[in-house]
């Protein structure tokens, strides 16, 4: 085994550090969905820096590096997003984000160090890997179509035998890695509503055709769609999170428009979802004798984690960490583009604390005051290490 050539406890402790320093550099330089040019070039610097891997850039902001063995074997990779959102930091931090309205919120700065950080353990383990260590340092997580997708199509999954992803949870104690068989994210799509009526002054309703009244209407029968149509035992979530209609008390717009997600596990739901939205606003605006437009937009489909390769990464947790840091969890109403490669190859994605025991101190995800414990850092880097290497000797 490779354990007993070298401590790799010790050389992921050592270079803990220079985890931390990439982690905070990245926080401070936040870059948007398809907008990570010096985030992919840190990336890819750091990377040709250690002298073990082939390296490409499947696509024009992200990274592949290939630790290829010394003998031939299964070929695993391992995954970490690089992007940002647009939201303005107010965590306070020494190294707070440089760019104003730009944050690292989501925990992707300490998904690429880490990955870094297991790219230089294994880079010492060349010669002794039979097979070979994929890296996808993936851009564009949080914006639809997603990046995942892009790097697929470029062709990064050819010839893997799996891919493993891990993400920090600011909202879980540092230390507790959640894993979950079968269906782990909920697929995520958007979608549009306008209801064209015919506006006037709020005085005399009787002579429009009150697009906000429909509105109304429409939004709460479609809230009813999952308690009425949707078996109980099924997961399915529709949230309508915007409106947006006239901007003064005394006018009936002409025109009012809505939207807003939905998140399915089930694929059959999945399509019958728009159909029902579509069929229920068409009933009102032609009972109304008014007009619609809907744009129905499909996202990332579920995560779905494979039942071999999620028994490997448990068992190497459990080894690891003891089984008293590794829960299995609940399927996730939350969205992953993971599932592009996921549903190309088998997979496995998991969740890492990254948070305080007193959960009063922990954001959320995708808030201004967001913020991951470093500490869990150092557990990451182990994680990517061990779960590659176990994959790599198992049997699976």
């Amino acid at each position: 085994m490779v354990e007993n050539v070298v401590n790799l406890e010790q050389l992921v402790k050592d270079i803990n550090s220079e985890v931390i320093t990439w982690r905070r550099h990245l926080h401070e330089n936040p870059e948007l969905s398809f907008q990570e040019i010096e985030t992919s070039k840190f990336v890819y610097e750091i990377l040709e820096s250690f002298g073990a891997y082939e390296l490409s850039r499947p696509t024009k902001t992200s990274v592949m590096a290939r630790l290829i063995g010394s003998q031939p074997g299964k070929v695993v990779a391992l995954r970490a997003d690089m992007d940002a959102l647009p939201i303005q930091e107010e965590t306070g931090l020494p190294f707070s984000s440089k760019k104003s309205g730009v944050m690292h919120a989501c925990g992707h700065d300490g998904h690429t160090a880490m990955l870094l950080g297991a790219a230089k353990v294994l880079s010492t383990l060349k010669d002794q890997i039979k097979g070979e260590v994929r890296l996808f340092f993936q851009h564009a997580e949080e914006l639809i179509p997603g990046g995942a997708q892009e790097m697929v199509k470029a062709g990064v999954t050819e010839g893997a035998d799996t891919v493993i992803g891990l993400h920090l949870s600011s909202q879980a104690p540092i230390g507790r890695f959640n894993i979950i068989y079968g269906s782990a994210m909920a697929a995520w799509d958007s979608f549009d509503v306008i209801i064209e009526g015919k506006g006037g002054h709020a005085s005399r309703p009787q002579d429009t055709i009150d697009p906000v009244a429909i509105a109304v209407q429409a939004i709460n029968g479609i809230n009813q769609f999952i308690s009425r149509k949707v078996n109980p035992a099924q997961r399915a979530v529709i949230s309508i999170t915007k409106i947006q209609g006239s901007d003064a008390h005394n006018i009936i717009p002409d025109s009012v428009s809505f939207g807003g997600s939905v998140r399915t596990f089930d694929p059959k739901l999945r399509k019958q979802i728009p159909k029902w939205i579509e069929q229920y606003v068409k009933g009102l605006t032609e009972a109304n004798e008014c007009s619609y437009k809907i744009d129905y937009q499909y996202g990332y489909s579920a995560v779905i984690n494979d039942e071999k390769v999620t028994s490997v990464v448990e068992q190497t947790l459990i080894q690891e960490f003891g089984e008293e840091h590794c829960k299995r969890g609940e399927p996730l109403m939350g969205s992953e583009d993971f599932s592009a490669f996921s549903n190309e190859v088998p997979g496995c994605f998991v969740f890492l604390g990254a948070g305080s025991e007193n959960r009063e101190e922990n954001y959320p995800h995708h808030h201004p005051k967001f913020m991951i414990r470093e500490e869990a850092l150092e557990l990451g880097v182990k994680f990517y290490v061990k779960t590659a290497l176990s994959y790599i000797n198992s049997k699976e």
